[in-house]
Formats: structure tokens, sequence, C-alpha cells
């Protein structure tokens, strides 16, 4: 198997399971689409699994631009403020914002090494 197919059956996972929540979670909200989804579901499961991975797509890039903009502000901040003076004027994230944000970054480095790791195995 080809180490590129396995990267792309990967994504596309991560990315279904990720519009599969934001379903799970919006259709908390509406009963009407909860019963529209589960009768896709078996109507349909590709079309539904296709529409999930566009979803998580979706999803997957406001992720990522969320994150980049909140590394860009910590990219402005200056490392040390030497007149130990409080920074006002630069927004902060709460702290469990900030936990859960370092928590998804060291899951997606071990996500990344393990696929460096399969796509070495696969290239020998």
């Amino acid at each position: 198997m080809n180490p590129d197919d396995i990267f792309q059956t990967i994504q596309k996972s991560f990315r279904v399971t990720l519009g599969a929540t934001n379903e799970v979670i919006e259709s908390f909200k509406d009963s009407q689409r909860r019963e529209d989804n589960l009768a896709k579901l078996q109507s349909n499961p590709n079309q539904m699994v296709e529409e999930l991975a566009a979803k998580g797509e979706v999803t997957e890039q406001e992720a990522r631009a969320f994150v980049d903009s909140l590394m860009a502000q910590m990219g402005d901040r200056p490392t040390a403020n030497p007149m130990n003076q409080p920074i006002s004027n630069q927004p902060s994230a709460p702290p469990e914002l900030q936990a859960d944000l370092q928590e998804l970054i060291t899951q997606i480095a071990a996500m990344r090494s393990e696929l460096e790791h399969r796509r070495q195995l696969g290239d020998q």
C-alpha cells in the first residue's frame, strides 16, 4: 500500500470524525436535523461520509486559521518585559483555552510523528 494512500485515508478519517462531531453537536440543538441525518445515513451512508468529510475539512481549516491567529498574536508579544509593566493592549486567551490549545498541539505533533514514522516504514 502506498504511504500517500495511507496518509489520505487517515486524513479523510480525521475529517469525517471532525464533521461527525460537529454534526452531532448541531443535531443536539435540532431534533429534525437529527432525524434527517439518521435517514440519510440509512439510505446512503457513502454520501453521508462524503458530506461529513467536507464539513470536517471546513472545520479543520477554521481551526487552523484560529490557531494561526493565536500563534500570530503570541508572536507579536515581547518575550521579556524589562520594566515589569503589565501588557494590557495584548489580548490573551483564557487559561482553559490555552490548556486545550496546548493539548491539541501536543496531539497534532504526536500524529505527525506517527505519520512520519509510518511513511518511513513504507519507504523501506
